[in-house]
């Protein structure tokens, strides 16, 4: 069970390999419970795997100095780790395309499944935290239609609400505007701040700098596997930083909270 007062993450000095190769490389990080994130960087830089880490589906090597918590305990069973951190990712994106209705896509995170199936016991409970979860996003006439038939921004906003059935410490976005058009992006950015005002923790991980929405404060940069910088979003979106980190000369403009590259 997490510990009281406890931070959300506590990494200090990680390794992760994929295969053979070295992706995060003595990283360290530390986030507090109710803290807003954005972890920024190119593609490759161990974003993903940053996150894959948290959710326990890559392991740190085990090595003198290196240490591991999530919310005060560095020991999990992933079962009851999932209803605590949320995850939206392109992965489930994939992986929840098909046949399968609205509602169950948001019960089928109770089951971590892509669909709800003859051997799972859907209690009135589940059904009624999957219909509040799909209400608080105003996509209850979501419910019934089948997922093949969303536009990707609906399909995005119906796995938001298969993480937030759980009502979860926290919700980790990872790259979640892929794919989507500019309206569905604007949702998008609209849901991530209402859920912010709403008290749930975001840790957001994304290449893309318009997705760092205006309740988040704190700016990390990760590059080459490690976290090369890390503070207030004043400080940290700049354009000399941003263009070193990304490998180009890029400008940075600021409007309506609101950041983007050019």
């Amino acid at each position: 069970m997490p510990r009281t007062g406890a931070p959300l993450l506590e990494l200090r000095n990680i390794q992760v390999y994929r295969g053979a190769r070295l992706v995060l490389n003595d990283l360290n990080l530390r986030i507090q419970s109710g803290e807003h994130v954005a972890i920024l960087g190119p593609n490759g830089c161990g974003k993903s795997t940053l996150i894959k880490t948290i959710t326990r589906e890559c392991y740190p090597v085990v090595r003198p100095g290196s240490a591991m918590k999530i919310l005060g305990e560095e020991t999990w069973n992933v079962f009851d780790l999932r209803p605590l951190l949320g995850i939206v990712s392109n992965d489930l994106m994939e992986w929840c395309r098909g046949e399968a209705q609205g509602r169950d896509v948001v019960l089928s995170g109770f089951f971590s499944s892509n669909d709800v199936y003859p051997n799972h016991l859907v209690t009135r409970e589940l059904l009624t935290r999957a219909d509040w979860a799909l209400a608080q996003l105003n996509i209850s006439h979501l419910a019934e239609r089948p997922v093949q038939e969303m536009s990707s921004g609906e399909a995005r906003r119906v796995l938001i609400a298969r993480a937030l059935a759980h009502r979860p410490k926290a919700l980790l976005f990872d790259e979640p505007s892929n794919s989507l058009d500019l309206f569905a992006k604007k949702m998008l950015h609209e849901t991530m701040s209402q859920l912010a005002q709403s008290g749930i923790g975001i840790v957001l991980v994304t290449h893309d700098l318009s997705d760092v929405i205006p309740e988040i404060q704190r700016v990390l940069l990760m590059a080459m596997g490690r976290i090369v910088a890390d503070g207030n979003k004043l400080e940290i979106l700049r354009s000399d930083t941003l263009s070193e980190v990304f490998g180009l000369r890029v400008a940075v403009k600021k409007r309506d909270g609101h950041y983007y590259l050019w």
